[in-house]
């Protein structure tokens, strides 16, 4: 069993210092694509507490790394009990359950092996979760590879350890919240110990964007006392992007923002119907419909909000903004 597989069960979605990670913004959604990057060089994980600065200005882009959302099928539902999204890029899918209030990771497939956590559910993430956030959660199932098939069992800690700066290429991002990650499970065969994984994740969200802009992993696989390392970086593109580039990309904006009575739209609006305003906790405001083409706000006491537009034919986007 590879090193590479363990990388899967971090990566996804997390938010912000001064932010709040929450199910309404940051839940993938199926119809989804992250457009990430490996990146080149050795990202700094060393900073830690709040008002840190993560110096990693030294790092470039590599080679392009799309990841994808879709709906599981009725056969992979059967096979990962709960699975309600599954996410695919580089040859591989983890299945997760999506509830009100968490992301479980219900499994993993790669061409090495297959981790089913139908003993346990692994916990990616709980919905609020904001700096000084903690978790500790167990999680259980049965692995196969192409060396044998057993149990695995064992523990996954997440703490928002760390918030502040990210200096990343030639671009600086604030309010960055930083996820760590730790996955510590045991391998067994026949109820004998053949192995252990310790897998240590890093993932860094500023308010402004759905997806990490960056994410590590530091797996270290041991079976039979051998242990083997692997190490993988990853970036949202934009993080290397031209200022122009990234406004090409903006597919529809609000204003004002911050804004006291209503809030309007110019981009691509014309694609989606509905706006659902949430709260920083992940509760439904207010909802409305987007003919008119701007959205009364004044009745909202003053506070930051996620407003998600949705359509027939479109996925979902969505946006923060401050009512003041």
């Amino acid at each position: 069993m590879k090193a590479t597989l363990f990388f899967l069960l971090t990566s996804a979605t997390i938010l912000s210092a001064q932010t709040t990670i929450t199910k309404a913004f940051n839940d993938p959604v199926i119809g989804e694509t992250i457009n990430n990057v490996n990146v080149n060089g050795t990202v700094n994980n060393s900073a830690t507490g709040n008002n840190a600065t993560f110096s990693n200005s030294s790092l470039t882009a590599g080679s392009a790394s799309a990841t994808n959302y879709s709906a599981p099928t009725s056969s992979e539902i059967s096979t990962f009990p709960g699975s309600t999204i599954k996410m695919t890029g580089g040859g591989n899918t983890v299945y997760y359950k999506q509830t009100a209030t968490k992301l479980e990771i219900t499994g993993l497939v790669t061409p090495d092996a297959t981790l089913n956590f139908s003993g346990n559910n692994g916990t990616f993430i709980s919905y609020p979760a904001a700096f000084g956030y903690s978790e500790s959660d167990t999680a259980s199932g049965t692995f196969s590879a192409t060396a044998g098939s057993g149990n695995f069992s064992g523990t996954i800690n997440i703490t928002a350890d760390a918030a502040g700066t990210l200096l990343i290429g030639a671009k600086t991002y604030t309010n960055v919240l930083r996820i760590k990650s730790i996955q510590n499970f045991s391998l067994t065969v026949f109820g004998l110990p053949v192995g252990s994984v310790v897998n240590t994740a890093y993932t860094y969200y500023d308010s402004a964007h759905k997806f990490p802009l960056l994410s590590t992993t530091n797996a270290v696989i041991t079976v039979q006392g051998t242990p083997q390392t692997t190490n993988v970086a990853q970036a949202l593109n934009e993080t290397f992007l031209s200022v122009s580039d990234i406004v090409k990309k903006d597919r529809f904006k609000i204003y004002p923002n911050p804004s006291h009575d209503f809030i309007e739209f110019k981009g691509e609006i014309s694609d989606y119907s509905k706006a659902n305003i949430y709260s920083l906790d992940g509760k439904l405001i207010k909802t409305s419909d987007l003919k008119a083409g701007k959205i009364t706000i004044s009745d909202l006491p003053a506070s930051a909000y996620f407003i998600k537009f949705s359509g027939n034919k479109s996925q979902s986007e969505s946006i923060k903004f401050i009512k003041n």
